[in-house]
């Protein structure tokens, strides 16, 4: 009876099934096959010795890892960079498009081409426009520095400054696309809700606040859970490109990927990249409960699962 009343739902929605049967192979393909890697960590790999006859060596990758200073400066500048991104790509595309529902049409549909060009741009094109931000010699800020009688900045030797600068790099990059995505939640909105308001003397920040970003709510929670989900991934081609890869910047920006990189650049340490990778995986699927629990306690309507 169980199997009959599967192949009927199944025959029903046949059309939805198939539609998504691409995707379910993309997934399987580049996101299950290849989790035969998870031993790699607990490996000491060998070229002439392959996947499988390379020895076991336990945690011995791990403990490299972790008894260096290396493992609390990466994960304190993955979490903190990324939280930041978070933080700040959500109050700025929230703001963009609640701005955005106040337009004219004619004028949102000019505005979302111009703020969705640089989600387009690859991070290398990125980096060189801000390489002729900050170069030393050459650089914008530099040359209006000069002209104020400032010394110039030697930006890509001091650390301090790219707290910031990576921030507003990745909102300026990404906060087109996410906007529109907050905008489209807000056409969804029953206009009948805001008339109701106008009548009742609401203005338009009571709106917002009363209709707007509670009705939003759902959505945002999505969103953000999305982004807690990688949030323990470094955006390696933004902060490699973008910093140059400059080792003076390693105490702000040395985040989990580029140390991967490097360490399988420099020292051919496949096993320990690994163990790198997964305690980066770990952290993050850690990260996605532990949120989705706090929203669920909170508002389970707004939970992912």
């Amino acid at each position: 009876m169980g199997r009959s009343k599967r192949f009927k739902r199944f025959l029903k929605h046949k059309e939805l099934f198939f539609l998504s049967l691409p995707a379910v192979v993309f997934v399987f393909i580049f996101s299950y096959i290849p989790m035969y890697g998870l031993i790699l960590p607990f490996k000491d790999y060998k070229y002439n010795l392959g996947f499988w006859k390379s020895p076991w060596v336990g945690f011995e990758n791990f403990k490299f890892l972790f008894n260096s200073d290396n493992a609390i400066r990466i994960t304190r500048n993955t979490l903190l960079l990324n939280a930041t991104f978070i933080i700040a790509l959500l109050i700025v595309s929230l703001a963009i498009a609640i701005m955005l529902n106040e337009l004219a049409r004619k004028t949102v549909k000019v505005l979302q081409t111009a703020m969705f060009f640089p989600y387009f741009l690859s991070w290398v094109v990125v980096g060189y426009v801000f390489l002729g931000m900050f170069d030393m010699n050459h650089g914008m800020l530099n040359n209006i520095l000069k002209i104020f009688g400032q010394d110039p900045v030697l930006w890509y030797n001091d650390p301090k400054y790219w707290p910031v600068i990576l921030p507003i790099t990745y909102v300026w990059k990404n906060a087109g696309y996410y906007a529109i995505i907050y905008f489209a939640g807000i056409l969804g909105i029953d206009k009948e809700l805001y008339e109701a308001a106008k009548l009742d003397g609401a203005s338009k920040l009571q709106q917002i606040r009363r209709i707007t970003l509670p009705l939003l709510t759902p959505l945002i929670s999505i969103m953000v859970l999305l982004q807690i989900g990688k949030i323990f991934t470094g955006n390696f081609d933004m902060i490699f490109n973008v910093t140059r890869n400059s080792a003076l910047l390693y105490p702000t920006t040395d985040v989990v990927d580029t140390f991967v990189y490097r360490s399988l650049k420099t020292m051919g340490d496949i096993g320990m990249s690994s163990a790198a990778g997964i305690y980066q995986s770990v952290v993050g699927f850690v990260l996605v409960l532990g949120t989705n629990k706090i929203i669920k306690k909170i508002n389970p309507e707004n939970a992912l699962f």
